[in-house]
């Protein structure tokens, strides 16, 4: 009864806000209708809406369903200084943070219900009720990982904030214990996904053992820019309250993470360019083009452009600590990832294809649509999940409230 009372309470503050909470409702609920409508069309008429083909199969979806659960590992930059090293001014906005990959995590498993077609064959990736081709498939392991994330994330920011909510004492042991296996499930689900790559040696391009290591710093890079920027609204349209020295640690944290990406993407490209073997063909696609065919280089060299300003803005701690270029920092590097991982990372896999045959691929309006809606929806999720959380740790939103407007309520009655 408790918990029930502690969800009845929680789903009461989806309805209490200002006009810019309500402005900003309004705004995800159109997106998800407008994205909706083109999810449909793919429902309706298959995969064939989309522009995915024999040449391509693995397009804006799975690049979407990649960079999303790097955002859900980047949890663990907040956790590993708020618990390991107790330092107190992150330890204070970490919830946050697992807020974040429970939502994320969430949108990437929905990115791969679109992208198999009917979703009726979601039931085969569950694990005991489907048919899964457990542990032959690297993707039966990546949805087992994702899934366990997800569970420990909710539990962890349940049990805090309900603990909060009622005026007691959380179980420290309990959600120590949790947290410390949280850090290595989320080294786990970017590392398996990677895998799923890793696990195709007829596609060059991705087959290299920096790729996990690769898809890890990238991840501590993008996911923390997020945070950043949200933090910084939070601070400024509500009571949330965090100190600048916990933005600019976590900043830090990030300059060690995009030299680590840094280095390792130098490595790759020392060791193909250098060997100079067929493989290379798929990198030289990607950075130069083939032929007339140089789709992808404008956004290969903005998303390098990007990152390497984003690095140079967090490197030098004058830059690091002024907002107005660590928020510039934050979007370049968050943008840089997203193109690396949506477009850099998958087409030139496939391009060009076994029969050497280059296919131009681009999302259709279908795969927008649908991506908009998924997105649309995970940040509504999150708007009510952190709307929640900043009443019940700042706002003093607890029984004790309730019962006491309660109680107002009956005497006025």
């Amino acid at each position: 009864m408790n918990f029930i009372r502690f969800v009845k309470g929680s789903v009461q503050l989806f309805f209490r806000g200002t006009k810019t909470y309500y402005a900003w409702l309004l705004f995800l609920f159109l997106l998800i209708v407008w994205g909706a409508g083109g999810y449909a069309e793919q429902l309706r008429d298959g995969l064939i809406t989309t522009n995915m083909r024999d040449s391509v199969s693995w397009a804006f979806y799975i690049g979407n369903f990649t960079f999303l659960v790097g955002v859900a590992a980047a949890a663990v930059m907040l956790v590993i200084p708020a618990y390991i090293y107790n330092w107190k001014p992150i330890k204070e906005i970490t919830i946050f943070g697992e807020l974040l990959a429970v939502c994320a995590v969430i949108m990437s498993i929905a990115f791969i219900v679109v992208d198999i077609g009917n979703p009726m064959r979601f039931w085969h990736m569950l694990p005991i009720f489907g048919t899964m081709n457990f542990p032959y498939s690297m993707l039966s392991w990546d949805f087992f990982f994702l899934l366990a994330y997800l569970i420990i994330n909710f539990v962890v920011v349940s049990h805090l904030l309900y603990s909060i909510f009622y005026q007691k004492e959380y179980r420290k042991k309990m959600v120590l214990t949790i947290v410390f296996i949280s850090i290595p499930m989320a080294v786990g689900i970017h590392t398996v996904t990677a895998f799923l790559y890793n696990a195709l040696p007829a596609r060059p391009f991705w087959n290299s053992a920096l790729l996990a290591p690769r898809f890890l710093a990238s991840a501590f890079c993008s996911g923390p820019a997020i945070l950043l920027i949200l933090f910084q609204i939070l601070r400024k349209v509500t009571s949330f309250e965090i100190k600048d020295e916990a933005i600019w640690r976590i900043a830090e944290l990030m300059v060690y993470a995009m030299f680590i990406y840094l280095f390792f993407t130098i490595a790759e490209l020392f060791k193909e360019f250098y060997s100079g073997t067929q493989h290379l063909l798929y990198w030289k696609y990607l950075l130069f083009g083939i032929g007339e065919n140089k789709e992808l280089v404008p956004y290969s060299w903005l998303s390098i452009g990007m990152g390497f300003v984003a690095f140079i803005l967090f490197l030098i701690p004058k830059t690091r600590k002024n907002f107005v270029t660590l928020n510039i920092g934050t979007v370049l590097i968050y943008a840089s990832v997203y193109v690396e991982k949506g477009i850099a990372l998958i087409i030139p896999g496939f391009t060009p294809d076994v029969l050497g045959q280059i296919y131009v691929y681009t999302p259709s309006m279908t795969e927008i649509r649908t991506a908009v809606m998924i997105f649309s929806l995970g940040s509504l999720l999150f708007t009510f999940l952190v709307k929640v959380a900043i009443a019940i740790i700042f706002e003093n939103y607890n029984i004790g409230s309730i019962r006491r407007k309660e109680e107002s309520v009956r005497i006025q009655a």
